[in-house]
C-alpha cells in the first residue's frame, strides 16, 4: 500500500456535482475565464469516442458503434507481433465462480462493438447486478485478436482492487467467450468529460489519484495496462472510478514492443516501435490529466491524420500549449514529468519508482491510504435511482441477439481459449 504523503484530502472531496450542476461548470471559452481559449476546440460534437489500435488489429476495447479512430496499422507501417518471453511475472489467480447462461435473465445491451456485445444481466441466485462481455470467437480469430483476448481474463482473474473492475467469472459455448463482470452504473468518465467540457483543477486530481493508484497496483503485479484514456475509467455509483477494459494489458517480466493503445495516448517509444515498460501507462496518466484540466488532450488535432499526430507526439511536449485557465504551475510541472520523452527521466520509472508521481505537490493535499480506502466523497455522484439503473448507457437495438446464445453450432476456434470452460449452455 502506498504511504500516507499528506494527513488529508482537502476540498477535493467536499464538493458533489450532480447532473444537473455540470452545465453550470464554465467552459475556457466562457467570458469568466481569465484566458480565452476558443469554445470550438471543446465541441463535443466533433469529438468523440476514440477507437483503441493494434497492429494485429482493432481492440476488444471498441465497445461503441458510434466510436471514431479505430483502424489497423498495417497500412501505417509494418506489423509487429507480440513476443512471446520465457519469463513472465507470477501471477495468483483468484478464487472463481462457475457460471452458466441459466443463472442470469438478460436485461439490456450496454454496448456493441466488432466482436459482440456487454449485455445487463441478473442473477438468479443472489438478484445482483452484473455486465456480461459476450464475444463472438469466429470475429476475435479473424480480427487476431485471440492473444489480447486471453491476456484480459488472465490479467483479471488475477487483480482485485477497488479502483479495477473485478471478474467474476468466464466460458464459452460453441459460438461465443463469456466474461461476467462488475456492473458500474455511472458510465464512462469520457461521458462526464464531454458533459462538463473540462474539470476543475480538485476535480481532475481526484480522478487522476485514483488512477495513479490502480496503475500502481497493476505495475506491483508486473501488468502493463496499456490502454488508459477516459473510455475506459468507470464510475461507480459512489463516484469512484473502476478501471476497465483489459484488452491490451499484458504480463510483463521487463519490455514489450508491440504498438497498441489509443493513439492520443501512445508515448513515442511506442510510436517508434521501441521496447518499453511500464512507463507507458505513466505517460498516458499525464495525457489523461492534460485533457481532464483542457477538454482535449495536448496533441489532439481535427483532422483524422494520425501520422501527423505519431509527428507531434515524438517532437515533446515542449510546444504543447498550457493555458493559465486551466493548469497551475503544480499541475502543468507533473503533466511535463509524465510526458517526458525519455523514459529514464520519466517520472513513475526513476530510482522511486512510483513514489515520485505520489510525492509530486500537485498531490500534496492528498490523503492517500483514505482515498484507496474510498472515504472520501466523490466529486460527482451519478444520479443513480436504484439496483440496475443503466441510464448511463445509450441504448441499443436487442435485435433478440441473446436468443442465439448457448445454441450448439460448428466449432472450430474453442481450443484457442483454454481457460474458458463449456458451461455456456443450460
Amino acid at each position: 500500500m502506498i504511504r500516507r504523503m499528506a494527513d488529508r484530502l482537502g476540498h477535493l472531496g467536499h464538493s458533489s456535482l450532480q447532473r444537473d450542476q455540470l452545465d453550470t461548470l464554465q467552459p475556457l471559452g466562457s467570458p469568466t475565464s481569465s484566458q480565452s481559449i476558443s469554445s470550438s476546440h471543446l465541441s463535443q460534437s466533433s469529438y468523440d469516442h476514440r477507437g483503441s489500435i493494434s497492429t494485429q488489429a482493432t481492440s476488444v476495447s471498441d465497445w461503441s458503434t458510434d466510436k471514431r479512430g479505430a483502424f489497423s496499422l498495417e497500412s501505417d507501417m509494418d506489423m509487429i507481433q507480440e513476443e512471446e518471453r520465457p519469463v513472465r511475472p507470477k501471477l495468483v489467480r483468484r478464487p472463481r465462480g462457475v457460471y452458466r447462461l441459466s443463472d442470469f435473465i438478460i436485461q439490456r445491451t450496454l454496448g456493441t462493438g466488432s466482436f459482440g456485445r456487454v449485455h445487463l444481466v441478473r442473477s438468479k441466485h443472489n438478484l445482483r447486478f452484473y455486465a456480461i462481455k459476450v464475444l463472438n470467437k469466429e470475429r476475435v480469430v479473424k480480427m487476431k485478436q485471440v492473444e489480447h483476448t486471453n491476456n484480459e481474463q488472465r490479467m483479471l482473474e488475477c487483480v482485485q482492487h477497488p479502483f479495477i473492475i473485478n471478474l467474476w467469472g468466464y466460458f464459452q459455448d460453441t459460438a461465443n467467450l463469456y466474461m461476467v463482470m462488475d456492473f458500474v452504473p455511472g458510465g464512462e468518465l469520457f461521458t462526464l468529460l464531454r458533459r462538463s467540457n473540462r474539470f476543475p483543477d480538485p476535480v481532475a486530481k481526484f480522478y487522476a489519484a485514483e488512477v495513479a493508484l490502480a496503475l500502481n497496483h497493476l505495475h506491483g503485479l508486473g501488468i502493463i495496462y496499456r490502454d488508459l484514456k477516459p473510455e475506459n475509467v468507470l464510475l461507480n455509483a459512489d463516484g469512484h472510478i473502476k478501471v476497465a477494459d483489459f484488452g491490451f494489458a499484458k504480463a510483463v517480466d521487463t519490455t514489450t514492443w508491440t504498438l497498441c493503445g489509443t493513439p492520443d495516448y501512445l508515448a513515442p517509444e511506442v510510436i517508434g516501435q521501441q521496447r518499453y515498460n511500464k512507463s507507458v501507462d505513466w505517460y498516458a496518466l499525464g495525457i489523461l490529466v492534460y485533457e481532464m484540466l483542457f477538454g482535449l488532450p495536448p496533441f489532439h488535432q481535427t483532422e483524422q491524420n494520425h501520422l501527423r499526430l505519431y509527428d507531434r507526439i515524438q517532437a515533446g511536449p515542449s510546444k504543447v500549449a498550457f493555458p493559465v485557465a486551466a493548469f497551475s504551475e503544480h499541475a502543468k510541472d507533473f503533466i511535463m514529468k509524465l510526458m517526458e520523452g525519455d523514459p529514464s527521466k520519466r517520472y513513475g520509472n526513476m530510482r522511486h519508482g512510483a513514489a515520485d508521481v505520489f510525492a509530486h505537490p500537485w498531490f500534496r493535499e492528498v490523503d492517500w491510504m483514505r482515498l484507496e480506502a474510498r472515504e472520501i466523497t466523490a466529486p460527482y455522484l451519478p444520479r443513480i435511482t436504484g439496483d440496475g439503473d443503466a441510464s448511463a448507457f445509450d441504448k441499443y437495438p436487442e435485435d433478440d441477439v441473446s436468443s442465439t446464445y448457448g445454441l450448439l453450432t460448428p466449432d472450430l476456434n474453442g481450443a484457442l481459449f483454454p481457460d474458458f470452460e463449456y458451461t455456456a449452455t443450460p
